[in-house]
């Protein structure tokens, strides 16, 4: 089974989901906390420690789930974290990403999709809805032309995510893998934080610092 933690601030939410993720025989739910800091103030009674975390953005005390990210990673450098919120404006969503989140969901997911995400993700997937999809077309189209694009490939998968079809059904139209719609997101995600990093060093180079 795969250890799973929540961070999640409503009540109601943190108990369905850790609820409904500990009776998949998958997973195991080992920490559910309303905060980051309560978070990091348990983990290290924990065990085992959590190979999945599955966290919102807004949240109660001096973090918030993007915040929180680096520490998260700092105390569990082996796992990964998938992000659930109401938010799903560019900004947020692509700075969570480079954050270091391998995923990103809408909070009004279903708990069966938030399930499969996460199983997604321990296999090696960065799983992505429909809303994110559509920040990353929009990021991507028009560039210049120095600047690194999607492949013909990676815009068909993700024009698919954002039409709403799982990854078994965009392998199934697209005569491919499962495992290979999961690498093409990565590289997609990969391609997001490469250009971040680019236009923020542009940008500083411009304002001269």
């Amino acid at each position: 089974m795969l250890a799973i933690a929540i961070i999640e601030d409503q009540a109601a939410i943190r108990e369905s989901l850790a609820e409904y993720l500990d009776a998949q025989p998958e997973f195991r739910c080992v920490l559910a906390a309303e905060s980051v800091e309560r978070f990091l103030a348990c983990i290290g009674d924990v065990n085992p420690s959590p190979r999945l975390v599955l966290s919102d953005i807004g949240l109660p005390g001096g973090r918030s789930g993007i915040e929180g990210l680096p520490l998260i990673r700092q105390r569990l450098p082996q796992a990964e974290v998938v992000m659930l919120s109401v938010f799903v404006d560019a900004e947020r969503v692509f700075e969570a990403l480079r954050a270091g989140a391998v995923g990103y969901l809408e909070k009004s997911t279903m708990p069966e999709q938030v399930k499969e995400a996460l199983l997604q993700v321990a296999a090696g997937g960065s799983p992505m809805s429909p809303a994110v999809a559509r920040h990353v077309v929009r990021y991507f189209q028009p560039r210049r032309p120095d600047e690194e694009l999607l492949s013909p490939r990676e815009q068909q998968i993700v024009r698919a995510i954002e039409d709403g079809l799982s990854y078994k059904l965009i392998a199934a139209k697209l005569g491919i893998s499962v495992e290979t719609v999961r690498n093409h997101i990565r590289h997609v995600y990969a391609k997001l934080q490469v250009n971040s990093k680019l236009e923020a060093l542009a940008e500083l180079r411009r304002r001269g610092r």
